[in-house]
């Protein structure tokens, strides 16, 4: 066996007696600043292991062909009615996608942005609305023509009036014209006015009854309107509840369709409101909005190249006056990608502060247009560049965020005026990889914090000591 002494022969620390040793004042004073810095500097030693640090690199976006990029949007038009507001998506690959409603949700408001009702049903608008082929230059004055001083007390003679709002200079509205004559000439014998009364149709020319056009919401031309005795004037908007017509335009079908409106009133009742639903389909028949402006929200889905997000009036069968258009707007909400979820964004922040900072930009942002003489068909246009960040947890879990610059005018356009969103995404992108020390790290350091200080101190200790041992010498005489 092997003897304690030859044990104790490899002892690194050998014991001084304490006997042999002397305690001094300037030693306790290096001493309890040796001990202060150690814990000093284990503290600071001890945060920056717990801290997570992260590297960021700029690399090639790693996309594949296939991937779509989701656009979320909340978007409100005071000036722009939900019977005509459409989305539509295009790029540079050739795209083209118009009036899309399957991920898209409208809602009328009023002139302070707040919702009037449930969400508007806009439904599918024929592309080819059928006409009367052969025109009749002699078909006459059937319908009444209808104006600012005659137009309440008319609405409230017959329990259904049917309006056509019209503009001269439009195409569509010339197209209408002779069969809504003509199908007004037969309405008026088979249904007398002055005998049976049920039903009247009648015109309203917008391009001089411009505010009663405006009271009831009309943007597009022809719109036809269906008014119903008995329905108040509501207080808060000021307009009769009333429904829009989008079917067929011949004469054939005018005529049928104004048969199964007046079909349910009975001749004694003289009241749409005592009447079962007509046999109207909801195709052809729909509420009209009840107010000027609209709100859209939603999602669109977009390949990851150049395009554009254009919200406009669209219809196959109507007209619009360009410079009556107003697509001022205010942006609640816009952002690309998925959503990431608060709990998620709130972990990044405490590592990434910065993160999410361009990620809803246009959030609360308005964009005013008042049309003028001066000031008429304006386009208002949005460019965003787009930069996708990706972040590498500890956890390797990869979240995605998409950030974007935006900039934003007003452009004076020769078609109908749009608000346009025009997006690019860079071809690079941000990956920032989260890391963390290793514990055998962190106790190396330690280590070395206190085998530094304490040696460091010792020497200290020797230069201090060594000095006032010399400084006393030379006060006394002596000589080496």
């Amino acid at each position: 066996m092997v003897s304690t002494s030859k044990i104790k022969s490899v002892d690194f620390y050998r014991k001084i007696p304490r006997d042999l040793t002397e305690a001094s004042l300037s030693g306790a004073g290096l001493s309890i600043i040796a001990a202060l810095s150690m814990i000093f500097l284990f503290g600071m030693e001890l945060n920056d292991y717990l801290t997570v640090s992260t590297s960021t690199s700029i690399i090639v976006d790693q996309s594949s062909d296939g991937d779509f990029l989701r656009i979320d949007f909340n978007l409100s038009f005071p000036a722009l009615s939900c019977e005509f507001a459409s989305v539509d998506v295009s790029d540079v690959l050739g795209t083209n996608r118009l009036n899309l409603t399957k991920t898209v949700r409208k809602y009328s408001i009023d002139s302070n942005l707040k919702p009037t009702g449930s969400e508007f049903q806009s439904g599918q608008i024929s592309t080819a609305i059928k006409h009367d082929e052969e025109v009749d230059e002699e078909h006459g004055e059937g319908s009444v023509t209808l104006n600012a001083h005659n137009f309440d007390r008319i609405s409230h003679q017959h329990p259904i009036l049917v309006v056509n709002f019209y503009a001269p200079w439009c195409y569509w509205s010339n197209r209408l014209k002779p069969s809504w004559e003509k199908a007004a000439k037969i309405i008026r014998e088979r249904y007398d006015p002055e005998i049976d009364g049920r039903i009247l149709l009648g015109k309203v020319d917008c391009t001089e009854e411009v505010e009663l056009c405006r009271r009831n919401h009309i943007q597009g031309y022809p719109s036809i309107r269906i008014f119903r005795k008995g329905n108040d004037v509501r207080e808060d908007h000021g307009h009769h509840e009333h429904e829009s017509y989008y079917g067929d335009r011949d004469t054939d079908s005018l005529v049928k369709t104004m048969d199964e409106l007046v079909a349910p009133i009975s001749l004694q009742s003289q009241s749409a409101l005592d009447s079962q639903p007509s046999k109207v389909t909801d195709d052809a028949k729909r509420p009209a909005p009840l107010t000027g402006g609209c709100r859209i929200e939603g999602f669109v889905r977009v390949k990851k190249v150049p395009g554009n997000l254009i919200i406009s009036a669209r219809s196959a069968s109507h007209s619009f006056d360009a410079s009556q258009m107003n697509m001022s707007h205010v942006i609640s909400h816009f952002s690309f990608g998925k959503k990431i979820s608060p709990r998620v964004m709130s972990d990044m922040k405490q590592v990434l502060p910065y993160l999410g900072g361009s990620h809803d930009r246009l959030n609360g942002m308005p964009y005013i247009s008042n049309p003028s003489d001066s000031n008429a068909n304006v386009t208002i246009e949005h460019y965003l560049q787009v930069v996708k960040t990706e972040v590498m947890t500890r956890s390797y879990k990869l979240v995605e965020d998409y950030e974007y610059t935006a900039h934003s005018s007003l452009a004076h356009s020769l078609d109908i005026p749009v608000a346009k969103f025009h997006f690019e995404l860079s071809p690079m992108q941000v990956l920032i990889t989260e890391k963390s020390k290793s514990f055998s790290h962190f106790i190396t350091n330690v280590c070395a914090i206190i085998g530094g200080v304490f040696t460091v101190a010792g020497i200290l200790d020797a230069v201090l000591h060594n000095t006032m041992r010399l400084m006393k010498k030379v006060e006394l005489g002596k000589n080496f």
